[in-house]
């Protein structure tokens, strides 16, 4: 899969691409990142990509003709049907469902605006859609691009070494994870839950999935209440999903503590 940034930052983007699963997905050549800085497709001798706001107030725009061009050229250097994404605080909620669908593509060309943002032609001759990582301000849309490319690159077959992974984590099914331990057994007084030191692997499921709907009820039950309702890939199947009630009934008589740490199976 290719992906092409453009930014007024390309180191950023390249060094923070080189590590863990992204750096690994890179030398398996299942990725490719590049970026497209749209100050190279300027001649003024100050490299000039803002200006002033049309109507006044604070901050500056980035203009129009040396965007364009810097998504162009980006989008040339990816596969046909390539969607061009602007990271923008407008956009729809980026989330797992969203990810799975664009790990799907053959690539993507992912527009970091800066300032006060980008001229809205090019939103709307240059952008096929808008994606927001969250209801906060950040300085450019370099992290939200390096967020989307790191959740896209994941799904990618042969990017994990283990494929499960991206199966049994959070938002997979719709739910937040479960707890995880490793070794020690005991540490600071606290001990490993017996169920999974126990060998029975359907108990082991069975607690996972408790544990996982308890803690979506508690801290996001929006993702509960979206997931008991959703169909689909990657969502549990109706059947699954009709034992949920019990088991999270179960998860609250049990009344685990806030961190999570209860033995209960």
């Amino acid at each position: 899969m290719r992906i092409e940034v453009v930014t007024l930052f390309p180191e950023l983007i390249h060094q923070a691409s080189s590590w863990g699963v992204l750096g690994r997905a890179q030398e398996r050549q299942l990725l490719s990142v590049g970026t497209e800085d749209p100050r190279s497709h300027v001649h003024d001798v100050h490299k000039t990509v803002d200006d002033r706001p049309y109507g006044g107030g604070p901050g500056m725009v980035l203009k129009p003709e040396p965007l364009t061009a810097a998504i162009a050229a980006a989008a040339a250097r990816c596969p046909a049907g390539s969607p061009r994404v602007y990271l923008s605080a407008q956009g729809p909620r980026f989330n797992q469902a969203r990810a799975q669908a664009l790990s799907r593509m053959p690539g993507l060309v992912l527009v970091a605006g800066r300032y006060e943002g980008i001229d809205e032609r090019v939103i709307q001759t240059c952008i096929d859609e808008e994606l927001s990582v969250g209801d906060y301000v950040l300085s450019g849309g370099e992290l939200p691009a390096l967020l989307v490319i790191d959740a896209v690159a994941r799904l990618l077959e042969g990017a994990l070494n283990d494929a499960r992974s991206s199966i049994e984590e959070s938002f997979a099914g719709g739910l937040l994870d479960w707890p995880h331990y490793t070794r020690p057994e005991e540490f600071g007084g606290l001990r490993v839950p017996e169920v999974l030191v126990s060998g029975d692997h359907a108990r082991i499921r069975k607690w996972r999935l408790k544990q996982a709907l308890g803690k979506t009820w508690r801290v996001r039950p929006d993702l509960l209440l979206a997931a008991a309702g959703q169909a689909g890939e990657g969502q549990p199947d109706a059947a699954d999903k009709a034992g949920w009630a019990g088991l999270l009934n179960e998860f609250l008589q049990d009344k685990p503590d806030p961190k999570g740490s209860a033995n209960e199976d």
